[in-house]
């Protein structure tokens, strides 16, 4: 064997769409092999003894090169290269993945009485994920929110909220988010740029998003966690009802944090468990 590595990302993805290339001390091209789907490039060639620069190539991801020393045996033992993102930020692989959402919290958190807060949640949504595989910025998200899903613990405030005042979830059942664009702000962390539809209105929204991992489950799959953040002006998406209470306070905040806590499977469907 002339050639063996293996290629994979930061966090341990085989790269499986990487290239490697071999040159002689004169620069001139003596292999060039691909990566299979475990990251593995291989070739039979023989290599004559001496120096050589191995050079590992693939879209999206920065260039590594470096030397090695081939031995009478013929062979570059290259070992592992590890492939960073272009940018220095990290995804999982590209691809589709499916919002788990048992296992995730779509979650808004609104000030009650200037004081404290109350917590709600939807139950009820769905989301899809697309990772691109040549630019990270490509990548897309989309979600659907059942209204009528709202829970805050309180019936008698669910109602309040599914009522023409807040959500009017007759007339808008759906609440949905689809995104335009992602820029990277930082190790691990982009800016989402989307629209929101929300009780008839749609508007630009920004979510911060974190990536936190990925990992296997027990059903075989393999499972990647992100968390995102926003901030909502009520005002902006037509719900202006308030009560004001004693000394001028709003009974409701104007603004609503949103929190989004998402386990997404890779692959377009969810495991049959």
């Amino acid at each position: 064997m002339g050639l063996t590595a293996r290629i994979h990302t930061r966090d341990g993805w085989a790269v499986s769409h990487a290239v490697v290339t071999v040159t002689d001390m004169t620069g001139t091209q003596v292999l060039r092999a691909e990566a299979d789907a475990d990251g593995v490039a291989r070739d039979a060639t023989a290599l004559a003894p001496g120096a050589y620069t191995v050079i590992v190539t693939a879209v999206g991801y920065a260039p590594v090169a470096s030397s090695a020393i081939v031995t009478a045996s013929g062979r570059a033992e290259v070992g592992t290269v590890t492939l960073a993102r272009q940018g220095g930020t990290e995804l999982p692989p590209p691809g589709p993945w499916t919002v788990d959402p048992a296992h995730s919290t779509v979650g808004a958190v609104a000030q009650h009485l200037g004081i404290s807060s109350v917590h709600g949640r939807f139950t009820d949504f769905t989301a899809a994920i697309e990772i691109a595989p040549d630019d990270v910025t490509k990548s897309r998200v989309e979600a659907v929110i059942r209204a009528a899903s709202i829970d805050t613990g309180n019936g008698m405030r669910d109602g309040h909220l599914k009522s023409a005042d807040f959500l009017d979830v007759e007339k808008y059942p759906e609440i949905t988010y689809l995104s335009t664009g992602l820029t990277a702000s930082g190790p691990d962390r982009w800016t989402v740029h989307g629209e929101l539809t929300l009780h008839g209105v749609v508007r630009p929204v920004d979510l911060d998003l974190a990536y936190l991992g990925t990992g296997s489950d027990p059903w075989g799959g393999t499972r990647a966690a992100f968390r995102a953040t926003t901030e909502l002006r009520r005002e902006d998406f037509a719900m202006n009802y308030n009560q004001v209470v004693q000394a001028g306070i709003a009974a409701i905040g104007t603004t609503l944090k949103v929190e989004l806590d998402v386990q997404a499977v890779q692959g377009e469907s969810l495991p049959q468990t």
